[in-house]
């Protein structure tokens, strides 16, 4: 049977894709409907939020805007995901439309992007496992050392404090590395790296892998951004932030706390109080709270090791003695540590800029050293870890060169700095926020 000649000149029509424009995207970024934006698509995303597996609040941080560069650097299977992405696809920006928001730099993403693409032809996104294996090989040694110091030298004062300082580096280093598998940085497959991660994290150190990813996602995704990133959460209760965050404070005449001394009691509710007097009593609401059986069952473990290890060896008393302290040395190291490459930063709302500037505004990195990068986990290559935050971390000293040059080229500093240097900025920075909110409060 001969076909249709008619049939045949005529095209099959498809549906007619539904255009936008940004204003319309802007406008469903509230909490009845939440749209976003991938490679010109718009996917409504307003069921979908709470079934994300990255976190409700990490996709809602981007609903109304431009979602590209985020979620290229926080998936490695980019198509496995837009497969299921297919079911929220709604339509996409009209062709008059730019590919980016007015608020954001079309030529330094453009040049980003390319940087990017370089990167992974490069081979900077790939794992070299037996780093990560000697990484955590050494992770063991310290927990080890730290228990083989009492067992051979016996409870005194001088090995009791050798053990709490080589378990409270254990503890640390610990970190770091569930920092590099909660980032999907160290396995080719997600399914090993949280795998993985649940082991290092909640049986090394007794912290649930879901309670990080909940809050660390969100930090990356808009890093420094009040109401988005937890980890400025401290404002206004106990501190008031950044040169625009404290002004506004003042203005509105708040005073959660004495602002104008935060750079002394820093040193008491800081360092010393986070880990121990917060976050280890905080996991426990949290992991029970939301039902994560699994995270508490590998939390428990921790514990059931360290109690079967130390309290043969110091009793019951003197084991909670150790534990105290080995949290509140460890507090001290991670807060410092964490703290100095965003805390002196811009701190600000939400201003809806590019992935560059949003990233490099709120970061600042440390000068390399072998002590630098065992002691902060190579986040003193802070910049880099923002950028490509799945790059693994023996490589952010090679991609350090390219990212300054962009920089350059676009009069972007990028700030490098001694350790000690970057310390006692976290301390000239808090002074000088609380000096603007105390003027901003007694001359408004």
């Amino acid at each position: 049977m001969a076909p249709d000649p008619v049939a045949a000149e005529t095209p099959v029509q498809g549906p007619t894709p539904r255009y936008f424009t940004w204003d319309e995207v802007a406008q469903r970024s509230g909490c009845e409907e939440r749209w976003l934006v991938i490679d010109r698509k718009v996917y409504d995303v307003s069921e979908f939020y709470r079934r994300h597996p990255g976190g409700s609040r990490v996709i809602s941080h981007y609903a109304g805007q431009d979602a590209t560069d985020p979620f290229v650097a926080f998936h490695s299977n980019k198509g496995l995901v837009k497969k299921y992405m297919n079911s929220l696809l709604i339509g996409e920006l009209s062709p008059e439309q730019p590919s980016f928001e007015p608020t954001k730099n079309k030529e330094l993403t453009d040049e980003f992007r390319e940087l990017r693409a370089t990167v992974e032809r490069m081979g900077l996104m790939k794992a070299n496992h037996v780093f990560f294996l000697l990484y955590l090989l050494h992770i063991l040694l310290l927990d080890g050392a730290a228990w083989l110091t009492l067992w051979i030298f016996g409870t005194s004062f001088l090995p009791f404090l050798l053990c709490a300082v080589l378990l409270t580096a254990a503890q640390i280093q610990a970190g770091w590395l569930q920092h590099d598998l909660g980032h999907l940085s160290v396995f080719s497959t997600s399914k090993w790296n949280h795998l993985v991660h649940h082991f290092v994290i909640g049986h090394l150190k007794g912290v649930p892998a879901s309670w990080w990813n909940h809050l660390h996602f969100q930090h990356h995704a808009k890093p420094n951004c009040f109401g988005k990133d937890p980890d400025i959460n401290m404002h206004p209760f106990f501190f008031a932030l950044g040169k625009i965050l404290s002004v506004e404070l003042g203005k509105q005449k708040k005073k959660y706390m004495p602002y104008n001394h935060q750079h002394k009691y820093f040193f008491l509710i800081g360092p010393p109080a986070l880990v121990p007097f917060f976050f280890q009593w905080y996991v426990f609401y949290f992991v029970i709270q939301r039902k994560k059986w699994v995270d508490l069952a590998w939390m428990i473990t921790f514990y059931i090791r360290l109690l079967l290890t130390y309290v043969p060896l110091l009793g019951l008393k003197a084991f909670l003695g150790l534990f105290f302290i080995v949290r509140f040395l460890e507090s001290n190291w991670f807060v410092w540590v964490t703290q100095m490459n965003h805390i002196p930063m811009h701190i600000d709302h939400d201003r809806n800029m590019d992935w560059v500037s949003t990233q490099l505004q709120a970061t600042c990195n440390v000068h390399k050293s072998a002590f630098n990068d065992w002691f902060s986990g190579h986040l003193n290559f802070q910049i880099e870890h923002h950028l490509f935050p799945m790059m693994p971390r023996h490589n952010y000293h090679k991609v350090a060169p390219l990212v300054q040059s962009l920089c350059a080229k676009h009069g972007i500093e990028y700030q490098s700095k001694p350790l000690l240097s970057a310390f006692a900025d976290i301390i000239h920075s808090l002074k000088e926020s609380g000096q603007l909110w105390l003027d901003a409060y007694l001359h408004q």
